[in-house]
């Protein structure tokens, strides 16, 4: 691959970035002859091992043991209150990313057969990338650099040290009282797992708190927060922020737009993500970007048809599974000449508090919007679910939207809605009917059960109110021996 004498490396493929896209790419290519060569300037396994998806969920299962002690009356259990070790916390998220990161690692994609280069990489021309002084010339690159946490320019942030997704789960000293800004999926679970092992949280969201997401769902997740202790500022911007701590002891003031002043010991910026473009020289690499990302079509590739941008970078939907599509997208194109494109009608999200929130397709509001006369919604609720009740988890709802016998969207809050969310994400995905998931036989007694059960009202009234279905009923009736 590499010239002798020289600091050139010759490739198929070239990706820069080692997150989920990068990383599931760079395998997939490899493990099927490829030669590829794999830039990161920063920790393998990006953002989501390091900083996102895995140590926040790891605080947020420490939280909820810590939650568990606190929740035992309705078993007969007596409450008590957790003694919390906050520094052993973050040993336990600490050993969460340790243990996946091998997965991750330079020496498991080296064993692929994968050029691994450990620097930052800039584009030199339409097809050359520098890095650590190696020189890369390959057929086809993929943009795989992510995002970054966006601090906005609030009045006196500078004079904050305030908190990120990058940095809060090196955190070892409990705050206080934790001020979130940023009303998304992140500052939501954050500002729960933080009042759940013993902070107090106050969360401002400058727009509506989880604003994508069906509104009558995120009620019953926002009021759980608001039971919890969490004290919420719908629809508030924070216009100016100082510093008021003395010495080692931090201390923040933040003024609300109608004037409100809340004092906090911490303050973790959730608003937003930024893309990681600006060491890339795209210019050189005649590849078109905005302030949102690299501009692509619907296969991923962007102006230079020699480049291709996924996950974050692409400036759409920011999920890891979102990036692991993607990789599958450009993966057929790249290596097989196939064509292939990527479509976001079946891409599911979770906002993984408790409850959790789930959503895939379009939510009621789009449907109606959509659709009008034609949308069908069938809802069937958590109180009506056998093992919900048995392990008094039963605040929640599914809602489904069809149009013609057809799922469009599916709507889940409740416990382990994440996991819930999968059938429909098939369904949609699939164009199943929804007659498929009402003859799916489920175990019992199952959270699952819920899908199969709303399946089957979207069939009652054309079964048990029918009169044309009754009539035949009995005229069948006197002939059946």
């Amino acid at each position: 691959m590499a010239n002798p004498g020289s600091n050139e490396i010759a490739a198929d493929l070239c990706i820069i970035g080692a997150g989920s896209g990068g990383l599931s790419i760079a395998a997939g290519a490899a493990q099927m002859g490829a030669r590829v060569v794999l830039i990161e300037g920063g920790e393998m396994g990006g953002d989501c091992l390091n900083a996102g998806c895995v140590p926040s969920k790891a605080l947020i299962a420490a939280a909820k043991a810590a939650h568990a002690m606190r929740s035992g009356a309705p078993f007969g259990i007596r409450p008590v209150e957790p003694e919390i070790d906050f520094a052993a916390v973050k040993d336990h998220v600490a050993r969460t990313i340790a243990t996946i990161a091998p997965v991750d690692s330079q020496e498991r994609f080296e064993g692929f057969g994968v050029t691994v280069l450990r620097d930052f990489a800039r584009f030199t021309s339409p097809h050359t990338v520098e890095a650590g002084g190696t020189t890369v010339r390959a057929r086809r690159f993929v943009i795989a650099t992510g995002s970054r946490p966006f601090v906005p320019p609030v009045q006196g942030i500078a004079t904050v040290p305030y908190l990120t997704n990058e940095t809060i789960f090196v955190q070892r000293e409990r705050p206080t009282h934790l001020i979130v800004l940023g009303g998304g999926p992140i500052g939501v679970e954050m500002a729960q797992a933080h009042r759940r092992l013993g902070v107090a949280v106050t969360l401002v969201g400058g727009h509506a708190i989880l604003g994508r997401d069906d509104r009558e769902a995120a009620a019953v997740l926002l009021d759980t927060l608001r039971a919890e202790g969490v004290v919420l500022y719908d629809a508030q911007h924070i216009v100016r922020i100082s510093n008021t701590g003395a010495g080692a002891a931090p201390a923040v003031e933040a003024v609300l737009t109608d004037g409100t002043v809340i004092t906090g010991s911490h303050l973790l910026v959730a608003a937003g993500r930024r893309m990681v473009l600006e060491r890339l020289n795209l210019r050189a690499a005649r590849v078109a970007f905005t302030d949102k990302g690299v501009t692509v079509g619907a296969g991923l590739r962007t102006t230079n048809r020699r480049v291709y941008a996924v996950g974050d970078a692409a400036g759409g939907l920011q999920f890891t599974h979102v990036a692991g599509a993607h990789a599958g997208v450009v993966i057929r194109q790249v290596l097989f000449g196939l064509p292939a494109s990527f479509g976001t009608r079946a891409i599911p999200w979770v906002t993984y508090a408790d409850p959790e929130l789930a959503q895939v397709g379009l939510t009621e509001a789009a449907a109606r919007q959509r659709h009008g006369a034609k949308l069908t919604v069938i809802r069937q609720e958590f109180h009506h679910n056998d093992r919900a009740q048995t392990e008094v988890k039963t605040k929640g709802f599914l809602k489904v939207m069809i149009v013609k016998g057809r799922p469009i969207g599916a709507t889940l809050v409740g416990a382990q809605a994440g996991e819930l969310i999968g059938v429909w994400a098939l369904a949609i995905s699939s164009r199943l009917k929804v007659s498929a998931i009402a003859g799916m036989v489920a175990p019992y007694p199952t959270l699952g059960e819920i899908a199969k059960r709303a399946a089957g009202a979207y069939f009652s009234p054309r079964l048990f109110d029918n009169s044309t279905v009754k009539r035949v009923v009995r005229a069948v009736q006197r002939f059946i021996p």
